[in-house]
């Protein structure tokens, strides 16, 4: 997703139905790492509040309080039907996850079909890189490279991404990709692209590819509206790129 879902506090609830529906499964097992945001309380209790009224077993993994909550993250997390990653410092994140092994269990699930899911930074990190905002401007990272290609996230919510990653396709820097609106979200069966879906009218997902001549070609791809999509505007209550800084002060407090 390029933005939205329950941490954003979007209106609609349709790509959280979504994933929950991708699993096949009449009650699945979902669970939520918000591990990029410094495992905040409000969004666990978000997660509950939307997915605790649905037909699903909802948890969530901590890998901040492993000592707390005395759980097996890696077991915990193959044994479920749908992984939801939230968003945050990417590179903070997968620090963490290497830290537990948890970026090897992902890989695993993901070979053994379960749903990975996430927005932002849990969007951009089953890519090869994306444009993150960890260090508080945009700059090109590193994902776990499940999927090939790149994404570009909060195309249209923080427009200041967009430069900087057309630079970083033109340069080599990351290879090319696709690029979402907040609403937006993107849909890969192992590793093809299945279609695009969105929360909102008008949402767009772009793709961003070498044209053979030194230059970029931009092609804005086929959006299908969810069931439930919002036809108003996204909303403007607070830009993801200061909850992504406000996260990546919180992750320095927690190593000093």
């Amino acid at each position: 997703m390029g933005g939205g879902g329950f941490t954003m506090q979007e209106r609609t609830p349709a790509l959280d139905r979504f994933v929950l529906a991708l699993t096949g499964r009449a009650v699945p097992r979902i669970c939520f790492l918000p591990t990029a945001s410094g495992d905040p309380r409000d969004q666990v209790t978000r997660f509950y509040e939307r997915f605790g009224a649905w037909p699903c077993e909802p948890t969530t993994v901590s890998l901040f309080h492993l000592g707390r909550d005395r759980i097996d993250p890696v077991e915990h997390l193959l044994a479920q039907d749908a992984i939801y990653i939230g968003g945050g410092s990417m590179r903070n994140m997968l620090a963490v996850w290497r830290e537990h092994g948890v970026d090897r269990a992902m890989r695993e699930a993901w070979e053994h079909g379960v749903v990975l899911a996430g927005l932002s930074a849990g969007a951009m990190c089953w890519f090869e890189g994306g444009i993150s905002k960890s260090g508080g401007v945009p700059e090109p990272a590193a994902g776990l490279g499940l999927v090939p290609g790149s994404l570009l996230v909060h195309l249209d919510g923080e427009p200041e991404r967009l430069p900087v990653y057309r630079s970083a396709v033109l340069t080599g820097t990351l290879p090319p990709g696709l690029a979402a609106d907040d609403g937006a979200a993107v849909l890969y069966a192992g590793t093809e692209l299945a279609e695009c879906v969105a929360s909102r009218l008008g949402a767009r997902v772009l793709r961003l590819s070498l044209d053979g001549s030194g230059g970029l070609r931009e092609q804005e791809l086929p959006v299908r509206p969810l069931p439930g999509a919002d036809g108003r505007g996204p909303q403007r209550a607070e830009s993801h790129g200061v909850s992504e800084l406000r996260a990546l002060r919180a992750g320095r407090r927690r190593w000093e």
